[in-house]
């Protein structure tokens, strides 16, 4: 007789067990997912500056751009070109010198004024389609003076051409190694 209580205590326990087990997994698959608006939204975090040397083995300047983003719907980034009608760009950088004390934004063709840039291809498996990150660029800046300042306002854009937010970096001064961070 003890054996047979022992075994239907035995049973009620595994069934209790597994209830329990069943409306944990049921409550944590009622957990809503995340959301983010379609459109990118990017966040400034660092620039630095350091010596380097160009593809030709010339002293050099470079920089670094960091930041962070999010993509709600998980569509940022582009394939490799197929041919030479494709957009390969989707970050935007825009120049601005310091001219007498105030932030100028510079012409196309100033010698520091950065070309298009391409985010790579990301995409997320699954339900939930966020990408969140942070992105690293690298400049050289073969031509730069010891005097120039500059700072940069960029933005992103999504395969769906949504445009982030405009970010601005801290003030750069070529000549000067170092980071400077978001403030």
């Amino acid at each position: 007789m003890v054996f047979v209580g022992n075994e239907l205590q035995v049973k009620r326990m595994f069934r209790t067990s597994l209830s329990i087990l069943f409306i944990f997994l049921l409550f944590n698959s009622c957990l809503k997912i995340e959301q983010l608006p379609p459109e990118p939204r990017i966040e400034f975090t660092s620039f630095e500056v350091f010596d380097t040397l160009d593809i030709l083995g010339n002293n050099s300047k470079g920089g670094r751009l960091k930041f962070y983003f999010e993509d709600g719907d998980g569509d940022l980034g582009l394939k490799e070109p197929v041919g030479i009608l494709n957009d390969t760009t989707n970050l935007f950088l825009t120049l601005f010198r310091k001219v007498d004390g105030s932030f100028v934004e510079a012409d196309d063709n100033d010698i520091l004024a950065p070309s298009g840039y391409r985010i790579p291809y990301m995409t997320r498996l699954g339900q939930n389609k966020i990408l969140k990150g942070t992105i690293s660029v690298a400049l050289i800046y073969l031509f730069s003076k010891p005097t120039d300042t500059i700072r940069y306002d960029f933005f992103i854009r999504d395969r769906a051409l949504h445009d982030s937010n405009t970010a601005t970096t801290c003030e750069i001064v070529l000549n000067d190694n170092g980071i400077c961070t978001a403030k």
